[in-house]
């Protein structure tokens, strides 16, 4: 299963890289793409192969991140979206346009992105350690979602320069748009490093499912543990947020869609959930740019949450259906 989604994956990036409004063939992108002459070179470079490997890393950010939330919170409905973590991770983004700071420090907006997403994950975090159930979680994490979307709101009416609220609010309803090789290298390493920490996290994950006391006599640092997801999704979708902006429902849709395959164990499911958020986002950006009318582009995070919704919508009435 995991070399047909690997498989699937490759097929929908090299379907991105192809994709675009140019009058060169594929194989002279791909040619371009590894010689760097030309007008073809630049377009594979500087536009198409930027675009296309973004669109995979911040799909594996979102998909292991999901998987993480709902092992760690032993929670279905548990999704960076959801829970609030893409909210605040993008209301740090926009504090750091809004002042300046991306402009002068070009890590500080990934950097502010992380941070939000910290935050929200540490209070769902001190949530879940009360032992809060899983409708106060979800509730908590609405409510999360609601304040950070209100501050952002205000940060956005306070703007000075229209220019600048246009974009951010643009940047916010997220897209892969005329994203740049500089683009990918900052998040690139970050997101790599989120993940890590969550495929090192896996073993310790699945013992969580037998319960806190289980796991701890099976020599688990339940604290450690919990540390380790916060931060690994936090790094992950912090870092995607700051290169594609507001991308949500990948990460509740793809462990759903991969769980009866791979299993119910959630550390089992992470590198799959970021093979299967992958080629989501890869092949969602593919969707945006062909059915976008030929004026503008339909934006990513639109795209994705008019999947989510119905998807989240079917999946809670069918969680009340079977209690």
């Amino acid at each position: 299963m995991t070399v047909a989604l690997v498989a699937v994956t490759a097929a929908f990036a090299i379907v991105s890289l192809a994709l675009g409004p140019s009058q060169y063939s594929f194989s002279e992108i791909v040619a371009g793409l590894f010689t760097g002459e030309g007008v073809a070179g630049t377009i594979a470079r500087e536009i198409r192969f930027p675009r296309a490997a973004l669109a995979l890393v911040v799909g594996a950010a979102l998909g292991a991140s999901g998987a993480a939330l709902q092992g760690l919170f032993r929670n279905p409905l548990a999704e960076p979206g959801i829970t609030g973590v893409s909210a605040c991770a993008g209301l740090g983004a926009v504090i750091a346009l809004y002042f300046g700071i991306a402009a002068v420090y070009p890590l500080a907006l990934p950097l502010f992105a992380i941070f939000g997403a910290l935050v929200s994950a540490l209070i769902l975090y001190l949530l879940a350690r009360a032992r809060a159930g899983v409708l106060a979680l979800v509730l908590a994490g609405m409510a999360i979602s609601s304040l950070a979307g209100a501050l952002t709101a205000f940060v956005l009416s306070m703007a000075r320069n229209p220019y600048a609220m246009t974009e951010m609010v643009l940047w916010l309803m997220g897209s892969l748009k005329d994203r740049t090789l500089t683009d990918l290298a900052f998040t690139a390493p970050l997101v790599g490093l989120g993940l890590a920490v969550l495929a090192w996290s896996a073993r310790s994950l699945d013992a969580l499912t037998l319960g806190e006391e289980a796991a701890q006599s099976l020599g688990i640092d339940i604290a450690a543990l919990r540390v380790r997801i916060i931060a690994g999704v936090a790094l992950a979708t912090g870092a995607a947020t700051a290169a594609a902006g507001a991308v949500v429902f990948v990460g509740l849709v793809v462990p759903h869609l991969l769980r009866p395959l791979y299993g119910y164990a959630p550390g089992r499911l992470i590198l799959p959930s970021a093979l299967g958020g992958a080629a989501l986002v890869v092949a969602a950006d593919v969707a945006v740019r062909v059915i976008s009318p030929p004026t503008g582009e339909l934006f990513l995070g639109v795209f994705t949450a008019m999947i989510g919704a119905p998807f989240f919508f079917w999946l809670v009435l069918r969680l009340r259906l079977e209690r």
